[in-house]
C-alpha cells in the first residue's frame, strides 16, 4: 500500500458553490496518481451556503467545515448548526472564559452528541489549516495535511523518518508550487488507528515506552524539523495527540498514561492541543472551564496554537464505557478530567 497518504485537502473559499467541490475533484485526480487521498473539505466563512452545500453532499465524499463562529451567532443558532455535518469551532484567545462558553460544549454533549467529534475550542488559532475543526477562512486557496506516520514503516531511527517527510513535503510543493492558489503544506503529525499510522507505535519503537518518550527530546526534535524544513508552511504545523483516534494512544490513556496533565505538557512543548478525549456526561463544567482557562494562558504566554476538544457519545458517565459508533474514536472507560 502506498505510504505517501494526504488526510485533507482543503479548499477555501469565501463564496463557495458546486464549483468548489469540481476544484477539489480536479486536485484529487492531479495528486492520487502519486498519492493516497483520504479526503477532501471545505472551509468557508460563509455558513449558510456551507450548510447548504453540506446538507446536499455531506455524504458524498466531501467534508464542509466553517471555522470559528462568532459566539453570539453559535448561542443564537445552535440547534440549526447542529444539524448539518459540518465542523466549527469558537475562538477564546482574547477574552474571559465563563460557564457560558463551557455550556456550548455540554449542549452539543445534549442535544446531538456526535457533533463534538465537530467542534473544538481554539486559542491563537493560524488560518488555513486544512485539519477540521480547527481550519479557518482567510482567504481563497488550497492547503494540504499528510498522515505521515505511515512513512515511518520500516524506519529504524528518527532521522530516517524526518528525511521520508522532507522528500514527501518536496515532492508535493514541486507539484503544486506553479498554482497561485496553493497556500502551503501543514507538516502536522496527524496519525490514526495502530501500527504504521500510530505516531505513538513508532515513538514506542524508539523509546521503549510512551512513558519514558514524554521526557525525552524525541517530540521537540520533530517539532523543530517540522517547522524548519516544510518548504512552503502553513496551518498548524505541530504534533497531535488525538487520544481516541490514535488507538496506540488511547491505549496509554486506558492504563492511567495519557492524563489531562500529561496531555498539556506535550502540547505545549510540541502538539497542538487536546484532541478527541474523552468527557462524561456528568463531568463538571468548572472543571472543563478551569482546563480551557490554562490552556488560554499558557498559550499567550508562549504564543502558540493550543485547542480542546473534548468527545462524548452522549450517555456515558465517568466510569462508564463509551459506544460513539465512530470508526475514528476507540471506545473506552471514561475517566475523569
Amino acid at each position: 500500500m502506498n505510504n505517501k497518504i494526504i488526510r485533507s485537502i482543503c479548499l477555501f473559499e469565501k463564496e463557495p458553490s458546486r464549483e468548489s467541490l469540481k476544484k477539489l475533484d480536479e486536485l484529487e485526480v492531479l495528486l492520487k496518481t502519486e498519492f493516497t487521498i483520504q479526503t477532501k473539505r471545505l472551509c468557508s466563512s460563509n455558513i449558510e451556503k456551507t450548510i447548504e452545500l453540506s446538507n446536499k453532499y455531506s455524504g458524498r465524499g466531501y467534508i464542509f467545515g466553517i471555522g470559528t463562529i462568532d459566539e453570539e451567532v453559535l448561542k443564537k443558532d445552535l440547534l440549526n448548526i447542529l444539524k448539518a455535518d459540518i465542523h466549527f469551532n469558537l475562538d477564546l484567545t482574547d477574552r474571559e472564559i465563563n460557564l457560558d462558553d463551557i455550556q456550548i460544549l455540554f449542549d452539543i454533549i445534549k442535544n446531538n452528541p456526535a457533533r463534538t467529534f465537530n467542534f473544538a475550542y481554539e486559542f491563537n488559532n493560524p488560518s488555513s489549516s486544512p485539519f477540521f475543526p480547527s481550519a479557518n477562512y482567510e482567504r481563497d486557496g488550497f492547503s494540504i495535511g499528510l498522515q505521515p506516520t505511515d512513512l515511518a514503516e520500516n524506519c529504524q531511527t528518527l532521522d530516517e523518518w524526518l528525511v521520508n517527510m522532507k522528500n514527501v513535503w518536496f515532492q508535493l510543493f514541486n507539484q503544486l508550487k506553479q498554482k497561485e492558489d496553493f497556500l502551503g503544506i501543514d507538516s502536522s503529525i496527524a496519525p490514526l488507528f495502530t501500527r504504521k499510522s500510530s505516531f505513538i507505535n513508532f515513538v514506542k519503537k524508539l523509546s521503549g515506552s510512551f512513558e519514558k518518550s514524554t521526557t525525552t527530546d524525541i517530540y521537540t526534535k520533530i517539532t523543530r524539523f517540522i517547522k524548519k524544513e516544510n518548504p512552503k508552511s502553513t496551518g498548524l504545523c505541530g504534533l497531535m495527540f488525538p487520544c481516541l483516534e490514535d488507538f496506540e494512544l488511547t491505549e496509554e490513556y486506558e492504563k492511567g498514561n495519557f492524563n489531562i496533565e500529561r496531555n498539556i505538557y506535550l502540547s505545549l512543548q510540541s502538539g497542538v492541543g487536546i484532541d478527541t478525549y474523552p468527557v462524561g456526561t456528568d463531568e463538571k463544567p468548572e472543571r472543563v472551564l478551569e482546563i480551557l482557562k490554562l490552556l488560554k494562558n499558557l498559550s499567550n504566554k508562549f504564543q502558540k496554537p493550543l485547542s480542546a476538544r473534548f468527545v462524548s457519545d452522549g450517555k456515558t458517565k465517568i466510569g462508564g464505557k463509551t459506544d460513539f459508533k465512530n470508526q475514528y474514536l476507540k471506545d473506552v472507560v471514561v475517566k475523569p478530567l
